[in-house]
């Protein structure tokens, strides 16, 4: 049995030095040292042995898994820092190389649009006035000069939205023009001079002229002797400020409830000069807001005297605006959230 133990320790050793890595050394374990290794065989043995000699073989035992045990910690370490070392070399950075650029996000072109909107009117004295997005019905459409079964509310195909009160109708606003009565019922009676950005929602199929979700940038001026040629002045700086320098205006008489006399604006067509082309549907005209008078009713309801107070008020598309600028051709692009026309408007 002793011999057995001495045969064991020898051919261990010699084993052991013939490891060359972490793996080898785990093959190693298994084979001498382990639960089922030789190691452990031998010692089941000690049954067969004299009582009298049982003490030497479990000292000798010991003796030798400990020896073996220590041998292999210390070829463990040395192995591990090895490894360490060669992860450590393959995986060097060059520090002397360009570092790479950080991915960074980009604004929405809808985004783009609004700001700029909003940075022309701020340089004519224009606040920015935020408003609610669900609206009920008085403030969307009869404080607007569109009572119940007014046929003007035809134009607006609304969303209703379930309410606590079944006295009072609730909608996702069709326009941002609610935000007028707002303005008006909160700076009355000092004069007024906002913008009021923000989404609106229309149930409407969507297609590549049309959105169930869109954004529009009110606007709303009330003072003392305003007139039709102030109106006239602040939109021509605008679209000149937006679009070109030497952009040409022009102004078609229209219909909204909430604005008389009504307007539609549009500027030449900067694709083909006037001369006619896809875009301008060859007419050399690009239509880009409505703008009016704020009806009589409308400052009333707001608490302006229209003996004493007059205004203008208008509404645009920030993205019909940027279709125009860009030659897009589907408004869908712009909620698809597809990376591909996103990254045009970095």
């Amino acid at each position: 049995m002793f011999e057995q133990l001495d045969q064991i320790e020898k051919e261990a050793k010699a084993a052991l030095a013939n490891v060359q890595s972490l793996d080898d050394l785990a093959a190693w374990r298994t084979q001498w040292t382990g639960k089922k290794g030789s190691l452990a065989q031998a010692s089941q043995s000690i049954g067969k042995l004299d009582p009298k000699d049982r003490p030497a073989f479990g000292q000798r035992f010991g003796a030798i898994k400990q020896a073996l045990s220590e041998q292999e910690a210390t070829l463990e370490s040395r192995l591990q820092s090895a490894a360490l070392h060669q992860e450590l070399e393959e995986d060097a950075v060059d520090i002397s190389l360009p570092g790479r650029a950080a991915n960074i996000g980009r604004l929405h072109p809808s985004t783009q649009s609004l700001r700029r909107i909003q940075h022309i009117f701020a340089e004519m004295g224009f606040q920015v006035w935020e408003s609610r997005e669900v609206e009920s019905d008085e403030y969307n459409f009869e404080l607007l000069n569109m009572p119940a079964h007014h046929p003007a509310r035809d134009m607006w195909d609304t969303f209703y939205v379930q309410s606590d009160d079944p006295q009072q109708k609730v909608v996702l606003r069709t326009h941002t023009s609610p935000g007028q009565i707002h303005v008006m019922r909160t700076l009355n009676p000092e004069p007024i001079r906002v913008i009021l950005p923000g989404k609106c929602y229309r149930y409407e199929p969507v297609s590549a002229r049309s959105e169930m979700m869109f954004h529009q940038v009110e606007g709303l001026v009330i003072g003392r002797n305003i007139t039709m040629a102030d109106l006239k002045g602040t939109l021509a700086n605008f679209a000149r400020r937006m679009f070109k320098d030497d952009v040409k205006v022009r102004y078609r008489p229209s219909y909204f409830p909430f604005t008389e006399p009504s307007v539609e604006v549009d500027i030449e067509c900067f694709i083909c000069g006037g001369e006619g082309c896809r875009i301008c549907k060859k007419s050399g005209w690009l239509e880009i807001l409505g703008a009016g008078m704020v009806h009589p009713t409308v400052l009333r309801n707001g608490g302006y005297d229209p003996a004493e107070w007059s205004g203008f008020a208008f509404g645009m598309g920030p993205e019909r605006q940027t279709m125009l600028r860009y030659d897009i051709d589907d408004i869908r692009w712009f909620f698809s959230n597809d990376g591909r026309f996103l990254e045009q408007f970095g």
